[in-house]
This record gives structure tokens, sequence and C-alpha cells, in this order.
């Protein structure tokens, strides 16, 4: 019997081959009879065909995935199952035309994120980066100098209102603040509990005193934070981005806070990253750049590996996995195809025939 073969990219490493961020939950799988596992010998930016190729399961961190990725002519996957909740970086259509099931790990990202964006939250609010310069450069006596903002009664507004932005509004329930948030999908009744009122987008940036994303990237929010909506924030403002970066025209935010139209911003992620050497954010004493990485914990790695090998095991039973991207995928033969050979392998890998 052939083992069910899982591949994981290469940037779960570091330069000495060993896990960059501890511990994912390999145990598991590695616990499973007639399963097989192991890393890509190289890290590519895109997974090539070749990589692809022979492998029943891919878990993935970084790498895109397009059309190439697919025309391996020993192409036998059924899943890709990516950490985080982000999937931009990957061609979904061609997934689906090749009847490969993508999955992420809202369930393991959850709470890591929401401490992520709190972080920025008081790094911002509490002005921290100005308060270490200060000492630092012997500026001691400058201290009182420094106006900070105090969160009771402040307004946060977040622009999305899924798992993360539930989660941090469950989070920062003790600093009674006023909860705001814009997401056409939700309706009143489903977040009563967490005392957030809705409205649209204009109403949050005008009324909010932190405005953060909590959006994925797609054709419709790509771009849509830009000139005008940044124009609508109060000028004692902070803006905070952990989500995605072309979700934003950087350059409309970089004026805003070169004029201090904004007070300041936190930013996890950015339209080009790595960010370029010449970014003109970089030039600003008034935001927090961080290299899309604050989130990156053991407790997050281990919480998101954990998801996608639970995935990938789904699949192996041939079952539906949680957290399924692309659910129009799940109607096609094909892919019903290679479910139902994963079922008929798992039940000789695991001695179910044997007890009937």
């Amino acid at each position: 019997m052939e083992t069910f073969r899982v591949g994981l990219t290469r940037d779960f490493l570091n330069s000495s081959g060993q896990l960059a961020m501890g511990e994912i939950g390999l145990q598991k799988l590695k616990d499973t009879s007639g399963v097989t596992l192991e890393f890509f010998h190289e890290h590519l930016p895109e997974v090539s065909a070749k990589q692809a190729e022979g492998y029943d399961a891919i878990i993935s961190l970084a790498p895109r995935y397009t059309q190439q990725t697919l025309e391996g002519a020993n192409l036998r996957l059924s899943v890709v199952a990516r950490l985080g909740v982000g999937y931009d970086m990957v061609d979904i259509e061609a997934l689906t035309d090749h009847d490969v099931i993508l999955t992420i790990t809202p369930d393991g990202v959850r709470r890591p994120m929401a401490t992520a964006v709190v972080t920025l939250l008081l790094a911002l609010s509490h002005e921290l980066l100005a308060k270490d310069r200060l000492v630092r450069e012997g500026r001691w006596q400058e201290r009182t100098s420094l106006k900070t903002a105090g969160l009771t009664g402040r307004v946060f507004g977040s622009v999305g209102l899924g798992n993360v932005g539930r989660e941090v509004f469950r989070m920062i329930q003790p600093f009674e603040m006023v909860h705001l948030a814009t997401d056409p999908f939700v309706k009143p009744g489903e977040v009563a509990g967490l005392g957030v009122e809705l409205v649209d987008l204009e109403g949050l940036m005008r009324r909010s005193d932190f405005v953060s994303l909590h959006c994925p990237l797609t054709p419709e929010t790509r771009g849509m934070i830009g000139e005008r909506q940044i124009s609508w924030m109060k000028p004692t403002a902070y803006f905070i981005n952990a989500s995605r970066g072309p979700i934003v025209d950087q350059l409309a935010l970089y004026r805003a806070l070169e004029k201090r139209t904004i007070r300041g911003a936190g930013l996890d992620v950015f339209e080009k990253e790595p960010i370029p050497k010449d970014e003109p954010l970089l030039r600003l004493n008034n935001v927090i750049l961080t290299p899309h990485t604050l989130c990156w914990t053991d407790e997050c790695f281990l919480r998101m590996g954990m998801s996608a090998i639970d995935s990938v095991l789904a699949v192996l039973r041939g079952e539906i996995p949680s957290y399924v991207v692309n659910r129009e995928v799940l109607k096609k033969p094909g892919l019903r195809a290679k479910l139902e050979a994963n079922r008929v392998r798992w039940r000789a890998i695991s001695g179910e025939e044997r007890l009937e």
C-alpha cells in the first residue's frame, strides 16, 4: 500500500534546518500509520511543479501557488493546508481546476493575531517608541512633553468583523472603550454580546480614535483605504494594519503621517514585502513597523500547525476538512474520487477492513 505523502514548504526551517518558530505539532503526523512527511529541499517564492509532484498533501507557509505549480505530470495532490488566514498568494481557481482543496487555520491564528493588534494599540497609545528614544538619547528631562492617549472612553473601530476582529473586541473589553465595526457580511444580532455598534466605513473612520483593519485581501478590499478614507480620520487618530498591506494606499498613508493629519500608525504589513530600503515610511518617527511577524509566537505556530495537520488527516481519512476556502471544489468528481481513494487507503492502513 502506497503511503500518504505530506510535503512541507522549506520556509518552516531556518538556515540550520531546524524549525524556525518551534514545534508545529508534527508528531501527530509522524505517529500516524501510512504517512510519510518531508520538507521541500529548497525554498522558492513560488512552489514549482516539480516540488508539488508526488505529494498527497502540502503544508504551506508563505510560497505562492499558481497554475504552473499544478501542471506536474505526477500531480496527485488533494489538499494544500496553509498556516494563517490569508490566501492571496494562492491561485484559488487553479487549485479548484486541479481538484485540490485549500484550507486555512483561523482557529490557530485568532488569539495570536488579536494579541498582536492589542500590542500595537498599547504601544501607540503610550508612545512607547518615543519614550524609548528619550531614554536612549539622554533626553530624560523631556519626558513630560510627550502626550499619550488613555483608552477609557476612546473609540476603537474595526474594519472587518471576522474571527480576529471579534477576538480583539473581547480582549479590549476591560479597557472600557467604545466599539465600532464595519462589515457588510455581519448582522447586528451576530455580535450583540460584544457591545459592537455596526456603522458604515465613513462613520467608522470619522469617529474612531484607533482604526484597525481585520479583513482579507480580495479584489473588493484591495485599495479600499485610500486618500479619501484616510482624510476622514481625526488628526489625533491612529491607524493599525496587521491584515494585508495592499488593502491600503501606502503612499496616501505616508502623506497623512508625514503631514501629521493623523497622529500615528502601527503596521505589520506593507504593499511590498520585504519593504524596500527607500520606502518613505522608514523615515518617519510616528509609525511602528514590524516585518509581518508580529503574531508569530510559539503558541501561534503550534496552534496553526495543529489545525493544518488536522486538515491533512481529515483528507487522509477521505473526509472534508474544516476551514475549506474553495468550497466549490467539493462538488467536483475529481476531488470526490481522490477522497474515496484516500478513504479506501485509510481503511487498509488503520485496520478498519480487518475489523469488519
